[in-house]
């Protein structure tokens, strides 16, 4: 029989000097007795996977809302997708795989529907009252939102998995508790590079199935015209949803070897031999090469000139900001138009913060449905 303390020590003795060890963890805000067979990262993992806000995931736009087709991305997919990633960086780097996938599996959790239109309106209209950032969102998800236990709000997750959403992607506002100064651990920006991967590379797909941009267009951006190179020398009779598909797997496998390896050099010349010493580094230590980065610079202008801003995703993201925006006005206005659970939840938290809460944790088709239940005279309320 495996128990946790064998998980423990098995870590303790594979586990690079650099990794964060589960017997090491700061705790729970609240203390529970730990599982008998399941480190504190996956039990962190398991709560996450649990959880209503990740179920909601499946129904959250990520570029292409979901009514649009079943091909396309959602913030659900693109979050097991940096899962994966990350499990492969994680397990190369001999880092702690448990908790690198909690983290992955956390680090949407505070994304509204719409998208990055979303936020950008909820980010609008909370000017003045406290602001929005999803990844504070998401620390607030899991630490108040979830209703699950009895003894506490919230998950109830581990310090380094909480400290870790706060930080991805090196975002401006850090809380106190979890110390500005510190760099992100191992496992968390092994996350964060692990999300650039997979957007980079799931956006170009997509747009190339959706019609937005076709591989012709792609011949100036080097990385994509190295890939397909590559894989044009190794098939020369593929059709092209099989060309395509190939093209994409090598450049994910291209930006993760370049990554595992660039990582281990930056390691060794970093010297670091603890999780404390990685907080303390100067720099951040996991990046791309300097060559890759500087491509995946310019594969990522061309998806901004070319995808983001493309007319069909610019009418659609228009169309969000205004959902969010109108719904958000209504319920400030009249808050009874609210459901009873948070009619009682704006008089704890406050009118705008209450409400910012309610729309942020809807999915793109329960904001649709709600904005037609508000403004369309004859739709059942």
């Amino acid at each position: 029989m495996f128990s946790r303390r064998d998980i423990e020590l098995r870590e303790e003795k594979e586990l690079a000097c650099y990794a964060t060890k589960s017997k090491d963890s700061r705790g729970r805000k609240y203390p529970e007795e730990e599982h008998p067979y399941r480190s504190v990262y996956q039990r962190d993992k398991d709560r996450i996977i649990h959880s209503t806000a990740f179920r909601r995931l499946e129904y959250k736009t990520q570029v292409f809302v979901n009514h649009e087709g079943d091909y396309y991305r959602t913030r659900l997919t693109h979050t097991i997708e940096v899962a994966q990633v990350s499990r492969c960086l994680s397990r190369a780097l001999n880092l702690n795989e448990d908790l690198t996938e909690a983290i992955a599996l956390a680090h949407d959790l505070g994304h509204t529907p719409f998208g990055h239109s979303g936020e950008e309106a909820l980010s609008k209209l909370m000017v003045g009252h406290g602001g929005f950032e999803h990844n504070l969102q998401a620390l607030r998800v899991v630490d108040i939102l979830e209703k699950r236990y009895p003894g506490f709000s919230g998950l109830n997750l581990s310090w380094e998995v909480r400290e870790s959403i706060l930080k991805h992607n090196a975002v401006k506002e850090v809380l106190v508790e979890f110390n500005p100064k510190e760099k992100p651990l191992l496992e968390a920006q092994v996350v964060d590079k692990a999300d650039s991967i997979a957007y980079d590379t799931h956006d170009l797909d997509d747009s190339l199935k959706a019609g937005l941009i076709n591989e012709e267009s792609l011949h100036d951006v080097e990385l994509w015209r190295y890939a397909s190179e590559k894989v044009a020398s190794k098939w020369s009779n593929l059709d092209s949803d099989t060309r395509r598909s190939q093209t994409i797997v090598f450049l994910i496998n291209l930006q993760v070897t370049d990554l595992i390896e660039n990582i281990q050099r930056r390691l060794k010349e970093s010297g670091v031999g603890s999780p404390e010493e990685v907080r303390r580094c100067p720099q951040l230590i996991v990046d791309f090469s300097p060559e890759i980065s500087e491509k995946k610079k310019k594969l990522e202008k061309f998806l901004w000139e070319n995808v983001y801003t493309h007319y069909r995703v610019a009418r659609m993201s228009d169309k969000a900001r205004r959902f969010v925006e109108e719904l958000f006005k209504a319920f400030v206005a009249n808050p009874k138009q609210l459901p009873p659970d948070f009619q009682a939840w704006v008089k704890k938290e406050g009118l705008h913060r209450g409400v910012c809460d309610y729309i942020a944790g809807m999915t793109d088709r329960y904001a649709q449905d709600e904005y037609l239940r508000l403004f369309q005279p004859y739709e059942r309320v």
